[in-house]
């Protein structure tokens, strides 16, 4: 059976997937995005986005994402969900070759990797042990789990100090771990933070240790970064908010990289390779908001669309 033919395939349903494919299926590409889960990205896990134009009281991660979905396939963009790509290739005719499961194979004249990164880890023990039995990335998943509990956040960014005021609907109190001496996090997002009773800070210190008892988490150890002695806090629940890692492994041997794994790629989203593009939380753009990925995404489908104009123009 021949490969599926689309002109632009777009790897990763997130605000950088669909940006891109709102804009190309305007401008009347063949436009497929392949999401490995639900559309929407990251997004759909947040609680509330009260920084994206166009909504001044805030609208909510899920719903956000699936107005990006519907507004994209408005305008012909195929959305397939739960379709992982596992490999990527390009052929000596200069068109891309994806593979799906189950062998399902796709032609592209154009790919649009937006796949996105994922919660990065902290690498202690007990982490992996305790996952899904008080270990989490994802405080709108999970916050209900924690009713009246104590629980940790790890992290001093925007993401830790939203989600740490976000989990005090449900925790009686939230611990807030951050390894420097100040929070990273927007300042109006600190504010709103502190304000909270509910929001115990633990500035300048680690966790070494996720401890846990009969099968779920009981506590953390605490290390200083300044020589002061090491501590155990008991806890229900930790939730990990240090950072995120670019998932990357389709551009592996393609496109090139970063030192940390981000795609590298010009302002208009194109990489070293010619028909490749790439958008959002992927690439190398150091300020990853919903926001910017859309903007991204927008760049790279414009783009796309005017090379897909160029060799279509130079094949007649």
């Amino acid at each position: 059976m021949s490969p599926e033919h689309v002109e632009i395939a777009i790897v990763g349903g997130g605000p950088a997937g669909l940006a891109a494919a709102l804009y190309a299926s305007r401008g009347r590409a063949n436009t497929v995005v392949f999401e490995r889960g639900i559309p929407g990205g990251q997004i759909v896990t947040t609680d509330w986005v009260e920084n994206y134009p166009g909504f001044p009281s805030g609208i909510s991660g899920a719903e956000l994402g699936d107005l990006m979905t519907k507004q994209a396939e408005a305008f012909g963009a195929i959305i397939r969900s739960f379709s992982p790509v596992q490999a990527l290739s390009q052929e000596p005719d200069g068109h891309f070759l994806m593979t799906l499961e189950e062998d399902e194979q796709v032609l592209a004249d154009i790919v649009i990797l937006a796949t996105g990164a994922v919660p990065r880890k902290l690498g202690v023990p007990g982490e992996q042990e305790f996952t899904g039995r008080g270990v989490s990335w994802c405080a709108t998943c999970d916050g209900a789990l924690f009713r009246d509990k104590v629980v940790a956040v790890v992290g001093g960014g925007d993401a830790a100090v939203e989600e740490a005021n976000f989990l005090t609907k449900f925790a009686s109190t939230v611990h807030l771990i951050h390894r420097r001496d100040e929070f990273r996090a927007t300042m109006c997002i600190q504010e709103r933070c502190r304000a909270n009773p509910k929001v115990v800070e633990h500035l300048s210190r680690t966790i070494t240790e996720i401890v846990g008892q009969d099968g779920k988490v009981a506590g953390v150890r605490l290390a200083s970064t300044k020589g002061e002695p090491e501590e155990f806090l008991p806890l229900d629940g930790v939730f990990i908010f240090v950072g995120v890692d670019a998932v990357n492994e389709l551009a592996k041997g393609l496109a090139e990289m970063s030192p940390n794994g981000y795609i590298t790629t010009d302002h208009d989203g194109r990489t070293n390779i010619p028909g490749l593009y790439a958008a959002g939380d992927v690439t190398d753009n150091e300020l990853k908001q919903v926001v910017t990925a859309a903007a991204k995404g927008a760049s790279a489908a414009f783009e796309a669309l005017r090379y897909l104009d160029e060799q279509t123009t130079c094949t007649l």
